[in-house]
Parts: C-alpha cells; structure tokens; sequence
C-alpha cells in the first residue's frame, strides 16, 4: 500500500517541510557526486554509530568530521539509495504539511528533530555497542506520521495497492493506513535479527510513539479542515 495523497489542505506554506525534503534531495546528489568510497566515508563521517556517541568505539581521525552527538542529526538528511530517499520524502511530502500547520514552522523544526532524535536512541537502546551506522529520515519521519495520525484520524489518504500486476486505487481514512504502517513495522521489527545492519524498524516505531505524545506539546491549534468540492 503505497500513500499518492490526502484531502487536508493547509492554512500556511509549509516552508520547513519543504526546506527538509529539498536539503536531503541536495545531500543525496551530494552523497552520489563523492563516488563508492567517498560515500562510504561520508556514511561514517556523519551516519549515527552508537558505539561512537556512547564511547565505546571511536573513529578515525579522517572520518571525526563532527562530533559524536551532532551525528544525530546529520545522519537525518543522508540516505542510503534512491528508493530509501523516495519512500521518506513521499511521506514526508504527503503528511507533513499538515502537521507544520498544526504548529507553526519554528515548533515544527524542534519537533522534527526531538522525533529524529527519538527514534535515533530507540533503535540505539537495546545496542550500544554496535558500530553499523545509521541514516536516514525515517525516524523523524514516523514522528510526522504518529503525529498526523493523532490530528486528523479520519483525513482521507489516495493510496495505490499493487495486485501482482494491476494497481488499485482507494480513499481509506489516515488512521487505517498509518496504522497498517505501524502494524507492519512492528512486525517487521520483531522478525528482524537481534543485530546487524538494515531498515531501523526500532526507529520507526520510536519516531511514531514521539509523534503520538510530542503532538500534544507542540500543536498550537488542530486546523479546520476544508471540504474540496467533487
């Protein structure tokens, strides 16, 4: 089930989501301009290695490019692929406009962040030691989603549901499809191993459960949501 659109317009220009989902699409051309072993290095330079942020390894001097806590938040903007870039701006593009409107775009950036770094330390808990770098959006991205779902339950998302060869497509409200996201997450996470490298799916789930109690923090009003004619 793939998210094309919502129904919910906004009442702002979302300037900090658009800013994000232009920076990580410049890191990424970044990141493919280094070549094979330049990208390998800006990976370690600036990826979240938990063994690095807890002191129990260090890297290189080549690679100390910024200190261990800052990685936190580098590692947000860099992205292991071109389908891994797309599938988290898709999200970001379709969800997050909405919930920047709930707050306005300076609550919007702390909340981004404090989800990303939620997500960093809760795919981190059960493995301090591990020195596999991780990248990606996707954490402060669930954050968006977990706080989406909150706000608007009941919004209408278009979706695209690939049957072997034919695509189908339907209107479900967002709290069936970010719940099937969740559901498959957590499944997900549960089969995955104990250690070794892949899709964070701890770093989802963190990032959602840090939307769900963030969004009553930061949201300074829900927006009323207009019908669009038909």
């Amino acid at each position: 089930m793939i998210p094309l659109k919502d129904d919910n317009p906004t009442t702002i220009q979302p300037i900090v989501t658009l800013s994000v989902i232009g920076f990580c699409i410049l890191v990424f051309l970044w990141q493919r301009s280094l070549g094979q072993e330049g990208g390998q290095a800006a990976v370690y330079a600036l990826g979240f290695i938990p063994a690095v942020l807890f002191g129990s390894a260090d890297l290189p001097a080549q690679l100390a490019w910024v200190p261990a806590p800052v990685t936190i938040f580098t590692s947000m903007f860099l992205h292991g692929g071109i389908l891994h870039l797309a599938g988290n701006m898709l999200y970001l593009w379709i969800f997050a406009d909405n919930v920047e409107d709930s707050m306005g775009h300076g609550r919007f950036i702390v909340f981004y962040a404090l989800c990303g770094v939620a997500a960093a330390l809760a795919q981190a808990a059960p493995e301090i030691g591990s020195t596999i770098p991780m990248i990606g959006a996707s954490g402060a991205v669930s954050g968006v989603l977990g706080a989406y779902v909150l706000l608007y339950p009941h919004a209408k998302v278009l979706v695209v549901v690939p049957l072997v060869v034919i695509l189908y497509t339907m209107r479900l409200p967002a709290f069936v499809v970010l719940g099937i996201w969740f559901a498959v997450q957590l499944l997900s996470s549960l089969a995955a191993p104990a250690a070794g490298g892949g899709i964070a799916f701890r770093a989802h789930l963190g990032g959602f459960v840090a939307g769900l109690v963030l969004i009553r923090l930061f949201a300074i009003q829900r927006p009323t949501r207009k019908r669009i004619p038909r």
